[in-house]
């Protein structure tokens, strides 16, 4: 068994030198890690990574594991998760846009329309945007009310900025384009522990 990795976060060049020996779990959506990933990256969206837990002690007990996402702000959430089950994990910083804003290479699968696949932090940036347009929209020709819709989305982002959480994010990571077929997840599971 290998020593725990001993920061939380490694930088793109330490993971750069010890990714063949990383485990490496990408917690985006499936959408997200379609448009590109680490080589190697397993994905494991961060909503089913406690279906994963048995899966991913395996792997720690066998290496280290990096967990990693958009920017890194979800990694952590999932380092806390793994810490709480016993299980050591780091992050990366700056995540796979750090990782690529570095000029790293990403896995792009051929079979992956990336043109159809938006980032989450995109998704939630259109989302936000439309719900306060169609606010002002229906505030100005149908009821001044309607405007609480935009006061409403903007709460939520200065809530979301607050506590570094995003519950728009959550709702959008259940939409049918941002959810892993359960085949898929299945194969990711058999591969973590062929590794």
């Amino acid at each position: 068994m290998t020593s725990p990795l001993a920061p939380t976060t490694l930088g793109t060049d330490q993971v750069r030198e010890r990714l063949h020996e990383l485990t490496v779990i990408d917690i985006r959506t499936p959408g997200e890690y379609a448009t590109g990933h680490l080589p190697g990256a397993l994905n494991i969206p961060l909503d089913h990574l406690r279906r994963a837990l048995p899966e991913l002690r395996h792997a720690a007990g066998r290496g280290d594991v990096l967990v990693v996402c958009a920017s890194g702000a979800r990694s952590q959430n999932a380092c806390e998760i793994l810490a709480e089950q016993g299980i050591p994990a780091a992050g990366l910083a700056g995540g796979t846009n750090g990782w690529a804003a570095q000029g790293h290479d990403l896995h792009r699968p051929a079979a992956c329309d990336t043109r159809a696949r938006w980032s989450m932090e995109r998704q939630v940036r259109f989302t936000a945007g439309a719900v306060v347009l169609l606010g002002l929209l229906l505030g100005l020709l149908a009821h001044p009310a309607f405007q609480l819709l935009s006061a409403g989305i903007a709460g939520g982002l200065v809530f979301s900025a607050l506590t570094d959480t995003c519950g728009m994010a959550a709702v959008l990571g259940k939409l049918p384009h941002n959810r892993p077929r359960p085949a898929d997840l299945d194969a990711t599971l058999a591969a973590l522990r062929g590794r």
